[in-house]
């Protein structure tokens, strides 16, 4: 049977999302407004919505859409100039209880209302990108940690104020499922937050501590000990990191592996990404060690995943990958003289 479609209110639900799926998000907002029909159709069927397109207004345009767009599950916020302020937070908060991903870069606007309203409302969230905003307090970053404990990409680059080892440990207790974390120039954190999150957080797959000048030897080992699953350490401008942290990182490839064995897993790939830029303190023995122990990590041209920038003294160190043309030259027999 055909159906006969004489109104735009006719089309199904299921062939109008289609048709939205593949325009920008500007234009979804537009039709909403089309008919009650599709604004109810879109509602309901509206899952991901992105409104960094918005330079203007975009705190009333939030407020607008929250109460509709009730479904959502990602609800992406991010500003070159900051606009949003808390009540409009509070209002996606309230109305939009599944959300799981939520990115708020660099809304300055924002206090610890909006934290503690995120925290109450959205308890599934799995991603939460906070970058930038540097009005929030540790305290309302450990009560968000406490209840939205689902949490697996965290981004909190530059909250210098939210960023403490009390708020670390807060995440470390609560948030065990993290993979994702980035601490960059939050500047201070010590040891004591980051073995936190080493102990309390074994799956993490991604940590930058770029600019997090406190931390020492310690946090790194108790990384390597205690995060079997580590595949980036951002350990930039971390001045205090010696050869020891190094050997510490080295000779966890070969426990992990043996744990992955008695546990029938096969992740032996360890680190693929390391940065220890203006680590000044790492000699290229140590250095080289972590290399040889992780095949992933390049030096060479065009797969720079070993990053060293600013250790002049680092330059000797290679990976396989340069080791190999060197190793070919020197197989071939000299000629007699």
């Amino acid at each position: 049977m055909i159906m006969m479609i004489r109104e735009w209110k006719d089309i199904p639900v299921e062939l109008l999302m289609q048709i939205l799926s593949l325009l920008d998000d500007q234009t979804v907002i537009t039709a909403s407004h089309v008919c009650h029909g599709w604004r109810d159709s879109i509602s309901f069927g509206l899952t991901h919505l992105s409104l960094s397109w918005c330079s203007k207004n975009m705190n009333n345009l939030v407020l607008s859409l929250a109460p509709k767009f009730t479904k959502l599950q990602t609800l992406i916020l991010r500003q070159d100039k900051p606009q949003l302020e808390d009540n409009a937070v509070e209002a996606v908060s309230k109305f939009c209880p599944d959300l799981q991903v939520l990115d708020l870069t660099k809304s300055f606007k924002l206090t610890d209302r909006s934290l503690y309203a995120i925290a109450l409302g959205c308890c599934d969230l799995r991603k939460l990108n906070i970058s930038g905003c540097s009005a929030f307090s540790d305290k309302a970053l450990a009560y968000l940690a406490s209840l939205c404990r689902k949490l697996k990409v965290l981004n909190l680059c530059g909250c210098v104020k939210a960023v403490s080892d009390t708020a670390l440990q807060a995440i470390g207790h609560y948030c065990n499922e993290l993979q994702f974390l980035n601490l960059g120039w939050c500047e201070q954190i010590s040891d004591v937050g980051v073995m936190s999150l080493a102990y309390g957080c074994p799956d993490l797959r991604t940590l930058d501590l770029c600019g997090c000048v406190l931390i020492t030897d310690e946090s790194v080992i108790a990384l390597a000990n205690r995060c079997p699953h580590l595949r980036s350490l951002g350990l930039y401008y971390c001045k205090n990191i010696t050869d020891r942290a190094m050997y510490s990182l080295a000779q966890s490839k070969v426990k992990n592996k043996m744990w992955g064995s008695v546990n029938g897993e096969n992740d032996e790939d360890g680190l693929r990404t390391l940065n220890i830029s203006q680590c000044t303190s790492l000699t290229p023995s140590a250095v080289q060690a972590v290399c040889d122990s992780f095949p992933a990590l390049h030096t060479c041209s065009g797969r720079h995943s070993l990053i060293i920038s600013g250790c002049l003294n680092l330059t000797s160190v290679h990976c396989a990958c340069c080791a190999q043309p060197h190793r070919a030259i020197n197989a071939f027999p000299h000629s007699a003289h």
